[in-house]
């Protein structure tokens, strides 16, 4: 599996591959760069209904697609309390990290999907704070009532592109 500087990629607790911290990293850093290929929003919608989830948002006009092998960042896995968040920079995709990380620690970052079909994206994160499926900060209460009252949603949002 590849690694970067700050980056050890292994099999991890909450989904499949992981990458954990191969040192401390301070608040702040760009952890790693999401990459892949910049695609329109017509091809980002086929990939989409292709059920590709590599599918980033960059502007109105513009996706990119992270489902190429040389995008490590496409492994890092969501949480519901990230300790990385995702920033669009110059057209560039940065992972910088939210907080102080330890080493070993499994680098997160919340995906940014929207309601649509959230049901349908479970989340196995573990954290105290966990709302149960793969969702935005911003729906997190929503998500939480709709537990509570156990209704369907179908709102779509902005987010990750396709989710």
């Amino acid at each position: 599996m590849q690694e970067t500087d700050w980056i050890r990629f292994k099999p991890s607790p909450i989904h499949g591959q992981g990458g954990n911290a191969r040192r401390d990293i301070p608040s702040g850093t760009r952890v790693i760069e999401y990459v892949g290929d910049r695609i329109s929003k017509a091809e980002s919608l086929k990939r989409c209904e292709a059920e590709n989830p590599y599918i980033f948002c960059l502007d109105e006009a513009t996706d990119l697609d992270g489902n190429v092998e040389w995008n490590p960042a496409r492994l890092l896995n969501h949480s519901c309390d990230p300790n990385c968040e995702a920033e669009i920079d110059g057209g560039r995709i940065w992972i910088f990290a939210r907080r102080d990380i330890q080493a070993g620690e499994e680098i997160t970052f919340n995906y940014g999907y929207d309601l649509e079909n959230y049901r349908e994206y479970p989340c196995a994160c573990g954290t105290a704070g966990c709302v149960g499926y793969i969702v935005s900060e911003e729906f997190f209460e929503h998500v939480r009532k709709q537990g509570r009252a156990g209704g369907a949603c179908s709102i779509r949002q902005g987010g990750l592109a396709g989710q």
